[in-house]
């Protein structure tokens, strides 16, 4: 490996796409907005780790050229994809029938922290076409056959500060936003939570 292929310039317009695409409204939004507005923050904050560890595990395919492993584990990804699609459905279900619940109010356990972070990990790997869209992207900011560990951190940290910053300023927003509406807005906020996982959910089977 070389020394440093990336330079400043292309370090801040990755950082730019990255956080840009993050913001994108998306199922991953979606999924963080709903987790933190009927949960609290924190529960948002694990959903967006989920979601940044799953790119995080793409990102490293795609730079390490193993995009062709990921499109030969097809079937492993698809497997990944029913199952994460009916955990999705079964945790809008959960909120469904826990609709009275305090929008805001934070919930606490390990369980509860477990699974708002596999809701964020599931939904990022149900679409392993991701490893394609950043084999794609990355060239126009580095050179990959000539990256060094350099290139591999910065890259690992403009993610994290990129898609893992957007996504908590959408928890932070959203877990305000559950506070501030009060108990009269829980049925409501925790009915359309329910629907978004339940909808992620079938969208994840359906792709599979």
């Amino acid at each position: 490996m070389t020394v440093y292929s990336m330079t400043l310039t292309s370090m801040v317009a990755l950082f730019g796409v990255m956080a840009l695409l993050a913001a994108v409204p998306s199922v991953s939004v979606l999924a963080v907005s709903a987790r933190s507005a009927t949960s609290g923050f924190t529960q948002g904050a694990f959903t967006a780790l989920g979601i940044l560890v799953g790119d995080l595990l793409f990102l490293l395919l795609a730079m390490f050229g193993l995009a062709v492993l990921a499109e030969e584990m097809g079937s492993l990804f698809v497997l990944i994809k029913y199952l994460g699609g009916a955990y999705l459905i079964w945790l809008g279900i959960v909120l469904w029938r826990s609709r009275a619940m305090t929008p805001g109010l934070e919930a606490s356990g390990d369980t509860s922290f477990r699974s708002s972070f596999m809701t964020g990990l599931v939904i990022t790997l149900g679409d392993q076409k991701a490893v394609l869209f950043y084999l794609g992207l990355l060239p126009a900011f580095m050179d990959l056959d000539a990256m060094s560990f350099l290139d591999i951190g910065s890259v690992i940290a403009i993610t994290i500060l990129a898609v893992g910053g957007v996504k908590l300023a959408y928890a932070y927003g959203a877990g305000r936003a559950g506070v501030v509406f009060g108990e009269k807005a829980g049925e409501i906020m925790n009915l359309a939570a329910a629907f978004i996982m339940i909808s992620a959910g079938a969208f994840v089977v359906v792709t599979a």
